[in-house]
């Protein structure tokens, strides 16, 4: 891009790449906010793009320009959501708190691709990106629809899909280990035993329940504010262009979109935004307490707990011949870490909105954008190099739980809780078992005590042995 042209925009002229669809607004932008780097998400151009694509149509329907004009915006709108002009989409995250700068790239990439399709150049404004592009819409109304948009398509396409997929892995590890035991651990310390099949399946409940709160919170997305204008009252825009347009989008997009209900609330508040960020953090919370369980279990192989053995992945140590650590557990605990920190920031940009616009609009959008990828990507990799391959140390596992002091618990119903409590404190100072502390006092008979310790038996829950009494 060495050659230039000159554009105009209200507030005058502008140098722009020659090659460049963009236009002299987005120049501003681009020269006004060399912040980080870091551009808009895919999903939300593709967002942007779609509402172009359809609000044309209802613009051609509505008479406001001909069919050939409608067109050649069509298609120009349809090669930015398929990711063809992605290039001429340069603004930085970190600009105007409204995303009017990311709304006039895509009325001035959009207006001039179309022109360039009808014969003409570009900056010529046979298709102008206010006057056609942006009929009937505006920026306030234009960006948070595309926040709801991309975000929606996002949590249909990767995390829910991620998810189901990650549930059914651990349920799978469920069903199989019905039968093998494990010790329970409240507080990091020995407790009641447990199945590898109920901690598994405790884990696939917790992934269940994400995808249920997904599914009601992504509700409020489904309201678009496409309709409110500039500040919810519908300026310039005809009744019935909101409806017509949404109802095109949704029509492609298989999605159940729909005016909002209050176009007021839709523009003035990002609630839906941070009740969707605050699930993802919900499900990112469940996600680092699963795999902080798995590296714990698989903890060792000699000095940990060692119970359950992760695939082995990689070298896990430049100085260390033959130490492998458990990577796709820490991925996960990152991305949760980094979703934490991404909905933080859109609480806190949801809280900051002034009277009719919100003003932290671009932001909220790359943060819950990333959220949900993030969480998509760690949660396939925690099914598939992870969970689906992990095995149980059953011989390891049986031991610890025959070795741990709390099955004395099962003793309580026979002998009282004071009885049970010596009888574990001198089992953990002589290093013997309770079977043996228990025999040499003579408290129970060997087949009662039997009768009692019958580790499956601890794992289904009510009194092991009622028959033996009260203490």
């Amino acid at each position: 891009m060495s050659e230039w042209r000159v554009e105009k925009d209200s507030m005058g002229e502008v140098r722009v790449p020659q090659d460049a669809y963009w236009g002299a607004q987005t120049q501003r932008a681009v020269d006004n906010f060399p912040v980080s780097g870091m551009r808009m998400p895919r999903r939300f151009i593709e967002a942007l793009g779609l509402i172009k694509w359809a609000a044309a149509t209802t613009n051609e329907e509505l008479g406001h320009f001909d069919a050939k004009k409608a067109d050649a915006i069509r298609r120009a709108a349809d090669e930015v959501v398929a990711g063809t002009l992605d290039e001429h989409f340069p603004i930085d995250v970190f600009q105007t708190g409204s995303g009017t700068s990311t709304n006039m790239n895509a009325n001035e990439v959009i207006a001039n691709r179309a022109s360039e399709l009808l014969g003409g150049d570009r900056g010529s404004k046979e298709v102008h990106p206010n006057d056609h592009v942006n009929a009937g819409q505006s920026s306030n109304d234009v960006i948070p629809s595309a926040i709801h948009l991309a975000t929606l398509g996002a949590l249909r396409d990767e995390l829910t899909p991620a998810l189901t997929q990650l549930q059914g892995a651990l349920r799978a590890k469920a069903e199989a280990w019905t039968d093998v035991l494990k010790v329970g651990r409240t507080h990091l310390m020995d407790a009641t035993p447990i199945t590898f099949g109920q901690e598994f399946g405790g884990y696939a409940t917790q992934i269940a329940k994400g995808l249920d709160r997904i599914e009601d919170a992504q509700k409020r997305l489904f309201e678009l504010a496409l309709g409110g204008t500039a500040v919810g009252t519908g300026l310039n825009a005809e009744p019935g262009f909101a409806a017509r347009t949404i109802a095109l989008v949704a029509e492609r997009t298989r999605l159940a979109v729909r005016e909002a209900d209050d176009h007021f609330e839709a523009q003035g508040g990002k609630d839906a935004c941070v009740e969707v960020s605050g699930t993802l953090r919900t499900v990112a919370t469940s996600m680092m307490k699963i795999a902080n369980d798995l590296r714990w279990m698989g903890s060792g192989p000699r000095a940990g707990i060692g119970e359950l053995r992760l695939p082995e992945l990689q070298p896990g140590s430049s100085i260390m011949p033959g130490k492998v650590d458990p990577v796709i557990p820490e991925v996960v605990t990152q991305v949760a870490a980094q979703v934490f920190g991404n909905d933080a920031t859109v609480a806190m940009c949801g809280a900051m909105g002034n009277f009719e616009l919100n003003v932290f609009m671009p932001v909220i959008a790359r943060n819950l954008l990333e959220s949900v990828h993030l969480l998509a990507s760690a949660t396939t990799l925690l099914a598939e190099r992870c969970v689906e391959d992990l095995q149980p140390d059953v011989e390891r596992a049986r031991a610890l739980v025959e070795q741990s002091f709390p099955i004395v618990t099962a003793l309580v119903p026979a002998i009282g809780y004071d009885l049970c409590a010596e009888i574990s404190k001198e089992a953990f100072k002589t290093g013997r078992s309770i079977r043996d502390v228990v025999l040499e006092r003579g408290v129970l008979g060997e087949k009662e005590l039997d009768e009692a310790l019958d580790l499956m038996k601890m794992t289904r829950g009510g009194i092991v042995a009622p028959g033996l009494g009260g203490g």
